[in-house]
């Protein structure tokens, strides 16, 4: 017990550093981020056994994973793709266009159904982030409405097509891991998050009845727009959100250098700029993936499974302890398809001894797994959007009203049995 708590402990210190002290100070501002980060992970492996050497090989092993380098490519292409389209001026006319497209109290429900949309139509939240965070960012400031809460708005829409869409890696792994059909799956996850949507739809058109619309809002420069729309079109379509971002960045500089915006060494310059402004999130990102492998090879993650399946009784119970298996391991690891791989072999033998329907199983695998993600400061979706929106991720956590409200659907279908066919 005392091995698998001390294995968790940096997790504890990184909340302590980070959460607490910003409290305290009333200010997430007044602690970096990365300086607690930084803190826990000389901590993790300080607790770590063994030569220095290989205690620092395991983290750069978790830094430097596959996963984590897509991640940082990701973040380099994107912050270059918003930098060099906001010297050209993609953003503010695209911006423009969706004031004069959508009245001002459509703007928050518009936004949360478009993330919803591409969200379901690509199968991941990162690329409907990349693709509608700087729009919604510029429309909270021609707005004066809050841009915490309008990013807020992309980062729930951009989880429903991840928890939902059939090209999901969520969908994909739970399905499989369970062994049921990604349509079963589907049908089972709609009952439980659809009223979830449908709610938070209804509140956002309430909510937007009191923005305001710009006094003036600027001619459409419809050329400058391109560079989104083809973004968000090939994101659709299902081209790799590399090759999206880089398309996204060679229109930048054609239309950029054609119509004057700037010169080739302001388009390199606005590219840099863009690249070097996610130098914290590329740090975060490699910190935690080193903190999190070393949680996971001190035996904290096998400390988790084992304690919260010892206390399993009954269906209700089962559910919950897959439901709570799934998102301790999500924060643990910062990754909900990750967690979903780690827990699928046991939730699916805690499903058999219980007899519980291996299609609520995987919705339930999915659906926590996904509201975990979308809650955590030190995820990649709100690293993301954090990032694009100049924010704090704290700062997006209050107005996740989606992710909230699909944890709480989740939740409900365990305690009241529902869908009752499924249960």
């Amino acid at each position: 017990m005392k091995k698998g708590l001390l294995a968790l402990s940096p997790l504890l210190v990184f909340v302590v550093l980070y959460l607490v002290t910003s409290i305290i100070a009333r200010d997430f501002y007044k602690v970096p981020i990365t300086v607690a980060f930084m803190a826990s992970s000389i901590y993790a492996i300080a607790i770590t056994r063994g030569q220095l050497r290989k205690r620092v090989n395991v983290f750069s092993r978790g830094a430097g994973t596959p996963e984590m380098m897509l991640m940082i490519w990701i973040f380099v292409l994107a912050g270059a793709f918003a930098n060099s389209a906001k010297v050209m001026g993609s953003i503010d006319a695209t911006v423009s266009l969706t004031l004069s497209f959508l009245p001002s109290n459509m703007l928050l429900a518009g936004l949360f159904l478009a993330a919803c949309f591409i969200s379901l139509s690509i199968g991941t939240s990162v690329g409907t982030i990349v693709a509608l965070t700087p729009i919604a960012a510029g429309v909270a400031t021609q707005t004066g409405a809050s841009v915490a809460m309008v990013t807020a708005v992309v980062v729930g829409g951009s989880f429903f097509g991840d928890n939902l869409s059939f090209i999901s890696d969520t969908t994909i792994i739970s399905t499989q891991t369970q062994g049921c059909q990604p349509s079963d799956k589907f049908r089972v996850n709609s009952f439980i998050v659809a009223p979830a949507a449908l709610v938070i739809l209804c509140i956002y058109f309430i909510m937007g009845q009191e923005m305001n619309a710009p006094a003036h809002i600027s001619d459409v420069d419809f050329h400058k727009v391109v560079p989104y729309l083809v973004v968000i079109i090939t994101a659709v379509i299902g081209i790799n959100v590399m090759a999206v971002l880089t398309l996204g960045i060679a229109l930048t500089g054609i239309i950029g250098l054609w119509d004057g915006s700037f010169d080739v060494y302001g388009w390199l310059q606005s590219m840099g700029d863009g690249i070097l402004g996610m130098g914290e999130l590329i740090i975060i990102t490699l910190m935690a993936g080193g903190l999190l492998e070393l949680i996971k090879h001190n035996g904290g993650i096998d400390y988790i499974i084992e304690k919260l399946t010892r206390q399993v009784h009954g269906k209700r119970g089962a559910e919950l302890s897959i439901a709570a298996l799934v998102s301790v391991v999500n924060v643990c690891t910062a990754n909900n398809t990750v967690a979903i791989i780690t827990v699928g072999g046991i939730a699916r033998k805690i499903g058999e001894r219980f007899q519980l329907d291996p299609r609520k199983c995987a919705s339930l695998l999915d659906t926590f797994s996904c509201f975990t993600q979308g809650v955590l400061p030190y995820g990649a979706q709100m690293l993301m959007a954090a990032g694009l929106a100049s924010l704090n991720p704290i700062a997006i956590i209050p107005y996740l009203y989606y992710t909230f409200a699909i944890g709480v659907a989740a939740l409900m279908a365990i305690l009241f049995r529902y869908p009752k066919r499924y249960s």
